[in-house]
């Protein structure tokens, strides 16, 4: 009992948050209940307070405190090292102080990662919320899906602003168009409804083009963050697809569906346009993994030519990227550790099928598009 009483508050406050964060983490694994409760009527509270406070700086906040965090990091290494060696007689204090500050800090990231995301994971599916059936489809299925979003996305091909070069030329305003086609289609779906923060381009825009990375959901700082640097037809569909993480749809696959009814029914030609052609790329790549040749072909030869062109100069901005050799880590290290990351990230919460689950998108618009196939 000594024991207990000599041990301060602030290591008990330690242990409080870190068995907060478990058990938050462990209901959440076994009550979707709770979850649907959480998103509901908890989660809004830090976006209607906290994401609006950080809505406010025109930058990334969220980027300051990675590039912040990471320089806090190395200090803290060298200077533990020095210290370490210059003051023998203090190791056992300096160890603990460092410690303790790192236990601090690890437990403070978990408690926010499970607050901001680790209980989205567990929540009742966009398509049960809704009542979008799940229902058993086939390849021709697929393709019919083609047809119906090749000629939406077609119809929008022939009205965007294209350059010399036929390649899309964005004039949408990216902040208020986005927000706006969230808010439209919070009308059908209400927990869309409310509040969006500004959406905020990343300074550093190369570093995620390395990791074939568009957009990234910040749970630190509640902020939908984009790759300013890709190709312009992707920013629309990319930024609603993030402002959908902070109504509390993580799974990317509902992201992606949620970005692409938002887009085509914005009333902005760039963003359905944008819309259209993210998922006919995925639907796509259905095609050309379980079609014919002949299949493959004429899912090709209904394709508009601009999409086409848009479709190739966003391959030749990626591989312009991965092909730089100026950058100071090689875009291949940067993007096998970026894989590494978000597949182990995914996995660790549930979604089994990792990073694959991002194509689950056709799933949805096959259930959702059902009636017309």
């Amino acid at each position: 009992m000594k024991a207990l009483k000599n041990i301060k508050k602030s290591t008990w406050c330690l242990v409080g948050i870190m068995i907060l964060a478990i058990l938050l983490n462990v209901i959440a694994w076994n009550s979707r209940t709770f979850c649907d409760f959480y998103v509901k009527n908890i989660f809004p509270l830090w976006l209607n307070t906290y994401s609006r406070f950080t809505s406010v700086f025109p930058f990334s906040v969220g980027e300051i405190l990675i590039i912040a965090g990471l320089l806090l990091v190395a200090f803290g290494i060298i200077s533990f090292i020095v210290l370490m060696i210059w003051k023998k007689g203090k190791r056992r204090k300096i160890a603990k102080i460092y410690g303790k500050t790192a236990a601090w800090i690890i437990a403070c990231v978990f408690l926010i990662q499970t607050l901001n995301c680790f209980i989205l994971y567990h929540c009742t599916t966009f398509g049960d919320k809704y009542g979008i059936k799940t229902e058993e489809h086939t390849f021709d299925d697929l393709l019919s899906l083609g047809d119906i979003v090749i000629e939406i996305a077609n119809d929008y091909s022939k009205q965007v602003e294209r350059d010399d070069e036929g390649r899309f030329v964005l004039n949408s305003d990216l902040n208020e168009g986005s927000k706006a086609a969230m808010r439209n289609l919070g009308e059908t779906y209400p927990q869309l409804k409310g509040f969006y923060p500004n959406p905020k381009p990343i300074m550093n825009s190369f570093f995620m083009s390395q990791q074939y990375l568009m957009g990234i959901y910040f749970p630190f700082t509640l902020e939908a963050n984009y790759n300013k640097g890709m190709y312009s037809s992707n920013l629309p569909e990319t930024i609603c697809h993030e402002l959908a993480h902070l109504k509390g749809f993580i799974l990317e696959d509902e992201a992606n569906f949620i970005a692409y009814l938002a887009c085509i029914n914005s009333g902005d030609v760039d963003f359905a346009y944008s819309g259209a052609i993210s998922a006919l790329k995925y639907i796509r790549n259905n095609v050309l993994d379980y079609g014919t040749d002949e299949q493959i072909e004429e899912f090709y030869s209904k394709i508009d030519r601009g999409i086409l062109i848009d479709w190739y100069g966003n391959s030749e901005y990626w591989q312009s990227v991965q092909e730089d050799d100026s950058a100071l880590i090689p875009s291949d290290v940067v993007n096998e550790v970026a894989d590494a990351a978000t597949e182990a990230s995914l996995k660790l919460n549930g979604v089994e099928d990792g990073m694959r689950s991002y194509g689950r998108m056709v799933d949805l618009l096959l259930d959702y598009y059902a009636d017309r196939l």
